[in-house]
């Protein structure tokens, strides 16, 4: 699995599926253990991140990893990594043609990792389960889709802009290490993650 995992990166890293690669230093495949039960999806690489071919190391990644030291955790205990895998010009939003092509290297790692828990940092990545959703509503709620569980977060970096959501973050981490303790008391949602729910990519 350590092999495969590390193939599939490397394909990340020759990407050209579409324009992001251009004017990038580095694809950030993402990084994290094979096997880990907890597995952090963001948005896109920023500029320290394609600087170092790593996910979250600016400021929001040092958020990030205090959050995670909050219950117990380091950012070697998880797995972390995007949905798309070249930084935005910008920072921009990905755009659709671009979520699309990066999609089947996501749902590989998904498939190649098996994960127990997905938390989804951000909108972009909270479509991977919620449609359509306000994220401001579904934040901290945990939902079954097969048989892994997505807990939507706002991304660490909305605190760093408005710090009235750094407690709703902070709230919602804690509540991690009791949802992964009970993931057979989640309902199994009804809808197939592949098909509508997820035709934004």
């Amino acid at each position: 699995m350590v092999k495969e995992l590390e193939e599939l990166h490397e394909q990340i890293r020759q990407c050209q599926k579409c324009e992001l690669y251009k004017g990038t230093t580095h694809a950030v495949p993402g990084e994290g253990p094979h096997d880990a039960d907890i597995m952090f999806i963001g948005e896109a690489p920023g500029f320290h991140e394609d600087q170092q071919s790593r996910p979250f190391v600016g400021a929001a990644g040092q958020f990030l990893e205090s959050l995670l030291a909050s219950i117990n955790l380091s950012r070697e205990d998880v797995f972390i990594t995007n949905v798309v895998k070249h930084r935005p010009p910008n920072n921009r939003d990905p755009q659709t043609d671009e979520l699309r092509a990066c999609r089947p290297y996501l749902d590989r790692q998904i498939e190649l990792i098996k994960p127990k828990m997905i938390v989804t940092l951000g909108r972009h990545s909270m479509e991977l389960a919620w449609s359509g959703a306000r994220i401001s509503r579904i934040h901290g709620t945990p939902k079954k889709v097969g048989d892994i569980v997505y807990f939507p977060m706002f991304h660490p970096a909305a605190a760093l802009h408005q710090p009235r959501y750094r407690s709703l973050i902070e709230e919602d981490m804690k509540k991690i290490p009791q949802v992964l303790a009970n993931l057979t008391d989640i309902d199994e949602e009804d809808a197939d993650p592949s098909a509508e729910q997820l035709s934004l990519f």
